[in-house]
């Protein structure tokens, strides 16, 4: 790839998230490490709960930046149970408990949203819905915690405002003419971004339809309320996607899977994830 290649700018956003970890932790130096010398050592992360795991490149850029050696017995997106040895490690004794809190601090973090979001899959998927994440996100967080949603197996959606044109109620309050904004955005984004168009209420979403958009969003509807959008889209626009979103909770998630809506997001997935457990354990 170019020096300019999207995926290069990824793995440079990474590898700088990562030092700015360590360095939270670390910042002028491990204590411990001015007392005795260090020596070779070796450590074990260990599963105490079951979970997805996620995590895995952002640990590989520790690993490399920090000079130890770690061989992973599972990959991303792949299940665990409680016992698992997940990875070996090897390296200087200074240098596994220096970094131990941040690989388990990432570890954790994103095993977690992942380990939720697989619950979330595994419900909607027999249905034929993708599953979305959204950008409640935590700040500076975002490509982090999207990883760790597509580890889980969800789709990501919007990574921010220069991604699609979403047209949310807050936007459809300036707006006179949704027809005629849309035909006018038509000329000015990008040709292969798509517009998607909150809609509350059934007679909003009609009119996102006739507007045309590409996307049309229920929000914080009941799946009473989707199934009816859903049966006017297949009988009217049957080209146009419907996603449903607003509150929707890992008790209620099925209902809306059955309604034959394309897709479903969820700020759940990332803000409501607990965290599993893991630890590190030297030999």
């Amino acid at each position: 790839m170019g020096k300019n290649s999207p995926r290069e700018n990824v793995g440079t956003i990474m590898e700088e998230f990562v030092k700015a970890a360590l360095y939270q932790d670390v910042g002028r130096g491990d204590l411990y490490a001015l007392v005795e010398p260090s020596v070779a050592s070796t450590a074990r992360i260990i599963a105490k709960s079951n979970g997805v795991v996620a995590g895995v490149e952002y640990i590989n850029i520790l690993a490399k930046l920090e000079d130890f050696e770690i061989s992973w017995n599972v990959h991303d997106s792949e299940s665990f149970t409680e016992g698992d040895v997940l990875a070996n490690i090897s390296g200087s004794s200074h240098t596994l408990l220096k970094i131990e809190r941040t690989l388990l601090n990432m570890l954790l973090h994103a095993s977690s949203i992942a380990t939720l979001t697989k619950k979330y899959v595994d419900i909607v998927e027999p249905y034929g819905v993708k599953l979305l994440d959204t950008r409640k996100t935590r700040p500076l967080l975002r490509i982090f915690e999207k990883y760790a949603t597509r580890c889980g197996g969800a789709v990501n959606h919007r990574m921010g405002l220069d991604d699609s044109l979403m047209i949310k109620d807050t936007h459809l309050k300036t707006i006179d003419d949704l027809s005629s904004y849309i035909k006018k955005a038509r000329k000015k984004i990008p040709f292969t971004a798509k517009i998607e168009v909150e809609a509350e209420t059934f007679e909003t979403a009609k009119e996102a339809f006739e507007a045309g958009a590409d996307i049309v969003m229920c929000d914080n509807m009941t799946p009473k309320e989707v199934s009816e959008v859903v049966k006017y889209r297949d009988e009217n626009f049957s080209h146009v996607q419907l996603e449903a979103s607003g509150n929707i909770s890992f008790e209620t998630i099925e209902s809306y899977a059955k309604t034959g809506i394309d897709a479903i997001s969820s700020g759940s997935l990332i803000h409501q994830a607990n965290w599993i457990d893991l630890s590190m354990k030297i030999d």
